[in-house]
């Protein structure tokens, strides 16, 4: 395993070091080790008396507002031209969770402009584009909130890390693994969740947070999506959820309601690989996958949903619409067959 290294400890140092004004910048649709990320190193920073702010593409799911600092978030798609001003005055980007510009949206076109000497990327993706100075990427960690505690308690010492800081990482770890279900064989990702629970913070309350706090809406929705909206496709050990725009309204969907939707096709004995489609509004299908033991989710977001991912967890879209992408994925799947 191969953990951060030294260079890219003390040129970081010295980069947040020099910094007064420091933008961070994490996904379109985050996530819960998107928005951990972010507000662990944005509380570090706070702490640290810099001028910071955390940024994200879009809206963030309502089941995550309650995370540490998540009311200062500001949402580019909604204040861009302050956006736009501070990104142009800041000395410091610090960029988490997305290994390339396009998962950042009409974002990246503004961060795309800035000199990779002002920018720090974090991530645990496949192949990260070169769209920083500084990179540390490794995709063998669950998620990028236990590189971020890796940086900070290397960087500044694990004394450092407040409760709150600690809610924000192990809320990341939690979600990125499915609970530690998933992308979590490694000894040292329980060994960073032991030193998180040592700050006192109360992991069952977090639990209940993320998979205890569901509006009837949205039960409702999932009963409806398991009840009429999954096929299972048994020749290929593959069963797929997908819904339209219009059902979303139906059943009155806030961001975030769909969350976890992709998991539940797994549970289906014989089933190794699973997809979630949802029709947006902007007539792009966003695409989820997951899958058991070596079959590629993350293969099948690459080669034909513009996404990635991890062998087990992946995601994309396609710019067709959700008739469209059901006839495309149910055609490629024979190209998968021989991971079964």
């Amino acid at each position: 395993m191969e953990y951060i290294s030294q260079e890219f400890i003390e040129k970081a140092k010295i980069q947040i070091s020099k910094a007064d004004r420091i933008i961070i910048i994490a996904h379109k649709n985050p996530d819960g080790d998107a928005l951990g990320s972010g507000l662990a190193l944005y509380n570090l920073l706070k702490d640290k008396k810099k001028e910071v702010t955390f940024i994200v593409p879009n809206k963030l799911p309502d089941y995550l507002n309650w995370l540490p600092g998540c009311n200062t978030i500001m949402v580019y798609e909604e204040q861009n031209k302050l956006v736009d001003d501070l990104i142009k005055d800041t000395d410091l980007i610090i960029m988490l969770d997305f290994n390339n510009l396009g998962r950042i949206s009409s974002l990246g076109d503004k961060i795309s402009g800035i000199n990779n000497e002002k920018k720090i990327l974090i991530d645990h993706h496949l192949n990260p584009d070169n769209i920083a100075e500084l990179i540390y990427s490794r995709i063998t960690s669950s998620s990028t909130c236990e590189l971020v505690y890796e940086f900070i308690s290397e960087t500044y010492g694990e004394n450092i890390i407040t409760k709150d800081i600690a809610e924000c990482l192990f809320l990341g770890i939690m979600t990125d693994t499915g609970s530690f279900s998933y992308n979590s064989s490694n000894p040292y990702t329980f060994n960073v969740a032991a030193s998180l629970l040592s700050k006192g913070i109360d992991k069952d309350y977090i639990s209940d947070k993320v998979y205890g706090n569901f509006t009837e809406h949205r039960m409702r929705l999932l009963g409806y999506s398991i009840e009429k909206k999954m096929k299972v496709i048994y020749k290929y050990k593959t069963a797929y959820i997908y819904l339209t725009q219009s059902e979303l309204d139906e059943y009155y969907f806030k961001t975030g309601d769909t969350e976890g939707f992709v998991n539940y096709p797994l549970s289906i004995k014989g089933v190794v690989f699973t997809a979630f489609f949802v029709e947006k509004e902007d007539g792009i299908t966003k695409c989820s996958f997951r899958s058991k033991g070596k079959f590629p989710a993350n293969l099948v977001a690459k080669d034909y949903f513009s996404g990635g991912g991890h062998l087990n967890a992946a995601g994309g879209e396609n710019k067709e619409s959700l008739e469209d992408t059901l006839v495309k994925f149910e055609k490629i799947l024979p190209e998968y067959e021989k991971y079964l």
